[in-house]
């Protein structure tokens, strides 16, 4: 169902994904030309990644899918990130909350401005906008310099 509040002239984007399962089996996700294991199962919970891990490695790839994007609109120049995620699970309802991040980025640029960067991965993020409407956020952004 359309959301009626959406302008006409909004552009809409639509994902799909298949996941399949097999009973007393882990199960896939296949996106594109990628398939992704995950665990369903207690033989595997220290394998596979779990639900709760898939939902915040999507966060993580949200926000690292924006470094990449703001380096070529903020002009900057990285080598690599690294990026760690964690996150409170709740038992009753059962949900994600204080989802907190340390986003590193080691470059040679001596004048990136972190604060415009941080604000445009929060801004404009699509997992990141809507994962905030349920849960609590916070992070920072920390620059290592490299030669």
């Amino acid at each position: 169902m359309m959301n009626q509040n959406i302008p006409l002239n909004y552009f809409i984007m639509n994902y799909k994904i298949l996941a399949t399962s097999l009973s007393q089996n882990d199960a896939t996700i296949q996106v594109k030309e990628s398939i992704i294991a995950f665990g369903t199962t207690t033989k595997t919970a220290n394998t596979l990644p779990n639900p709760a891990e898939l939902f915040l490695s999507s966060f993580a790839a949200c926000l690292l899918k924006n470094v990449e994007r703001f380096s070529v609109m903020m002009k900057f120049n990285y080598e690599k990130t690294a990026l760690e995620v964690t996150a409170a699970r709740f038992e009753n309802p059962p949900r994600m909350d204080d989802i907190m991040y340390t986003l590193t980025i080691y470059s040679n640029e001596d004048k990136l401005n972190v604060s415009l960067l941080k604000k445009n991965i929060e801004k404009y993020g699509t997992i990141y906008n809507t994962v905030k409407q349920t849960c609590s956020i916070s992070g920072n952004i920390k620059i290592i310099t490299t030669s």
